[in-house]
């Protein structure tokens, strides 16, 4: 994997955007680590001390990418009281699509009533901040006037359950915002998105695309499922995220005790506190709620976003900052001005 510093990737500044509102899905059935425990063997204490994962949400048989991302679009869009046809795009983010042809953006599109572009973005668990960097050049263009930006997966269905040390970390849902024309102070003071393909092999899924196609023959080697080398990801996800933060934030113009919030990706618990613990940050400001959900990849960052709208955690001109960072590897970093 390349050594090359990610201070040396472009930051740039987009202003003049909203986040109107958003919406969450997650399926109803809980499954705790005493489920797995029961089902597979698993020990409940070391998930949590390993991951900070007590339970996570599984899709049942039927349920796909789709219905999660649908679900939480339409709550999106009937909290920000926009109609279906005055939405004019549709991104949605996500690396476990209903199929592989047509994207899941079509299907909740034909579903929603939507009459607009419709397109997948796939950057694994940093896809949300690349459809939301997207998103908003269309907005900031005057070229999209409502555009949807969905994070959406159900990362059940490539988990291997044999797999014990990536298994328990996964969980399925979705969330969404809605991008609409906001004032000059709103916007994203600075981002970052970046790609390190030299590090492609530790996190990957080997069978099921146009390299090696599923066949009878490999069907049950296990390639289908998602694969991941958790030490070195995990060592470079603290690395980068704590890179990336303090250049973003300079970029910005402010400094870490200025943020209102920090929206992380949910990846694991231990990954989160030693971001927090490099860059000295005020815990309480640091969003947690992957021990409800687990990783749900690309849905993490706006589900973890409309909770904190709930809740009134962020009102507006607060600075948020929100990180993204996974599979490819790719990574999206950005401090938004609500």
């Amino acid at each position: 994997m390349s050594t090359a510093s990610h201070e040396q990737y472009p930051i740039r500044r987009l202003m003049g955007v909203e986040i109107a509102a958003a919406g969450a899905s997650v399926p109803d059935q809980v499954v705790t680590n005493e489920d797995l425990q029961r089902l597979y063997g698993y020990d409940p204490e070391w998930i949590v001390q390993r991951t900070g994962i007590r339970e996570r949400r599984h899709a049942p048989i039927g349920e796909a990418t789709s219905d999660l991302a649908e679900r939480a679009a339409r709550q999106c869009l009937e909290r920000a009281g926009v109609a279906a046809k005055d939405v004019d795009l549709l991104l949605v983010a996500t690396f476990t699509p209903d199929y592989l042809c047509p994207s899941t953006a079509a299907l909740v599109q034909n579903r929603l009533g939507l009459r607009c572009g419709a397109v997948d973005l796939q950057a694994a668990c940093a896809g949300f901040m690349y459809a939301l960097a997207t998103g908003m050049q269309f907005v900031a263009a005057g070229t999209s006037k409502r555009c949807l930006v969905v994070g959406a997966d159900c990362n059940s269905r490539i988990l291997n359950p044999k797999d014990t040390k990536v298994f328990p970390l996964f969980g399925d849902g979705a969330g969404a915002v809605l991008l609409t024309p906001g004032s000059k102070e709103q916007g994203m003071l600075a981002y970052s998105l970046g790609a390190d393909g030299s590090g492609a092999d530790l996190l990957i899924r080997t069978v099921g695309g146009s390299r090696e196609p599923l066949t009878a023959a490999n069907a049950d080697s296990g390639k289908q499922y998602l694969y991941m080398d958790g030490k070195p990801v995990f060592k470079w996800a603290i690395r980068l995220v704590e890179e990336n933060m303090r250049s973003v934030v300079a970029a910005a113009d402010l400094k870490l005790d200025d943020l209102k919030l920090i929206v992380l990706h949910q990846a694991n618990v231990r990954i989160l506190d030693g971001i927090a613990d490099a860059l000295e940050l005020d815990k309480a400001k640091v969003v947690i709620q992957l021990d409800r959900y687990g990783n749900t990849s690309a849905a993490s960052i706006p589900l973890a976003l409309d909770e904190c709208l709930r809740f009134g955690r962020i009102r507006r001109g607060d600075p948020i900052l929100m990180s993204g960072f996974g599979a490819g590897l790719a990574w999206g970093t950005g401090v938004w001005r609500w």
